[in-house]
Formats: structure tokens, sequence, C-alpha cells
């Protein structure tokens, strides 16, 4: 299969809090079993400016998703190639079903420059608003240790050894 046929195309559905956040086709790169790689443009409208970078059309996304981990990483480049860095959600593991890849974002993520020297934890102040340590104490559990251990390889010895 070629990237970018029908059979290699899903939808990726992101959602939060019980409602479906955004969703975007995206095209598979890989699917090991337990690791689905994924490729999409920039699918939000407009820039999305966080103040350390900057989303906008053209980008284009090479995302990570685990079937048994809690978190998604996307390695984000400009339209000519240009690394951008990694910007990595906190979520429960995947889900494949139907060509539709269902995510749910946890609220927290991790930002890596792309020359490693800014490692960014973000959105902890959501996550608690979220009440989700009330009503799921394990998946709160289980977000705070996959936070933590992004942000331990991603200090250690970067991302890119993850996705290798």
């Amino acid at each position: 299969m070629s990237a970018g046929s029908a059979e290699t195309a899903l939808v990726v559905a992101l959602v939060k809090a019980g409602r479906t956040k955004i969703r975007y086709p995206a095209d598979v790169v890989r699917d090991d079993g337990t690791r689905v790689t994924v490729r999409a443009p920039w699918a939000a409208p407009g820039v999305r400016d966080f103040g350390f970078v900057r989303f906008e059309p053209g980008d284009v996304f090479t995302e990570h998703y685990w079937r048994d981990r809690w978190f998604a990483v996307k390695e984000v480049r400009t339209g000519t190639g240009g690394l951008k860095g990694w910007y990595c959600d906190i979520t429960r593991p995947a889900v494949l079903r139907d060509g539709e890849l269902l995510v749910e974002d946890l609220d927290l993520d991790l930002w890596v420059s792309a020359d490693g020297s800014s490692v960014l934890r973000l959105d902890e102040d959501e996550f608690e608003e979220s009440g989700l340590a009330g009503r799921d104490p394990a998946a709160a559990d289980a977000a705070l240790r996959a936070l933590d251990e992004l942000e331990r390889l991603a200090r250690a010895e970067g991302l890119a050894a993850l996705l290798g």
C-alpha cells in the first residue's frame, strides 16, 4: 500500500471531555500493531500561536499513537520540511476501529523544541480543573506518569529515540 491510497487513509478523532474536539483525515505511514503513525497537514482553521511555537497552514504533522501507552507524540514540520518540534498529548491508549483512530485527550501536554533546549509542561491547570482525579483516579495517575515519562525521555535522549 502506498501512502495516500484509499487503503492507507483514516480519520483521526480527538475527543475531549466526551465531545469531539476535531476530526481530520490522515494517511497511515505505519501500523505495527502497537503504534499507529499517520501524517496529516495542520487541520485546524488559521494559525494557532502558543507563544513558543506557531501552528499554521502548510505545517505537516507526523503523529504517533500507541494502543498501549497514555500519550501521542506529534512531530511538527513546516511545509518545506523544517522541524519545529514535538507536541505531545497525554491521552488514553488509542483505538483504531472502522477507519477511525479514536484518541481521548486528557488535557496534559508537553512541548519539545526542535533543538531540545525547551521542554514545557502545558495545561496542568486544565487537567486539575477537569476533575479526572476524582472521577477516574487510575486514569489520572496514568496520565501524570505518562507526562513524567515523556519529559524524562525528552530531557535525557530526545523524543527522536522513542520514535525510531
